[in-house]
């Protein structure tokens, strides 16, 4: 689950949070809207819940918060570790593993969600992972994921020329070097695999995508 990236969250364990807030003049768009967008997921999701990249476990607190049954994965050890200082989430498991190598709850569970992850995989780990959570989930289950996608190529294209243009190099940077889909691919992922979906935009670059299953995968 491109862990080619982990280093990168190494070094920005520390500093995640104060960015999520605004705190880095060159990701304030990217993060525009980022509580609200945890509140959409955690409205729409169910009662028992996986979390993929839960990071320094933001939406982990609202979905506990919430009063819903939350199994936390993440790669990150010093991710973990700052989530794991949360009062909200001092009873809370934090598991090692991603998207796609992971401890499958012991408990049922109604929906899959994550924020600001689903980017670091290929597209074939896309396609691979949206099948297999196919098998974990039941009929009317759910999978919601805030992301970075973009509505098509040439709207990837303008917003990187304007990032560019903006002198943003970390954020074009980003952008070149992720895997972030394109609404159509998504919508290909989720269909092809037994999901209805429906998307909400948060800001310029990011989406939210509610998936429903409604059949089984093949």
């Amino acid at each position: 689950m491109g862990l080619e990236f982990m280093p990168i969250f190494e070094n920005w364990a520390a500093d995640y949070d104060d960015e999520i807030n605004g705190g880095n003049p060159e990701y304030q768009a990217v993060f525009l809207n980022y509580w609200e967008s945890l509140s959409v997921i955690t409205t729409a999701a169910g009662s028992s819940i996986l979390e993929f990249g839960s990071g320094t476990g933001n939406l982990t607190e609202k979905l506990v918060a919430a009063g819903k049954q939350v199994y936390p994965v993440e790669p990150s050890p010093e991710m973990r570790a700052i989530a794991r200082k949360k009062t909200l989430l001092k009873d809370v498991t934090f598991l090692p593993g991603d998207m796609e190598h992971f401890e499958k709850p012991l408990a049922s569970i109604d929906t899959i969600v994550s924020n600001l992850v689903f980017h670091h995989l290929t597209a074939a780990e896309k396609e691979q992972v949206i099948k297999k959570y196919n098998q974990l989930l039941p009929l009317g289950g759910k999978i919601i994921f805030g992301d970075t996608m973009f509505l098509s190529q040439a709207s990837y294209d303008k917003i990187l020329a304007a990032v560019k243009s903006a002198g943003l190099e970390n954020l074009a940077a980003d952008l070149e070097r992720e895997y972030y889909p394109l609404i159509p691919e998504v919508e290909a992922y989720f269909s092809d695999n037994g999901f209805q979906t429906t998307y909400q935009q948060m800001n310029r670059f990011v989406w939210i995508v509610s998936a429903e299953k409604i059949m089984e995968a093949e």
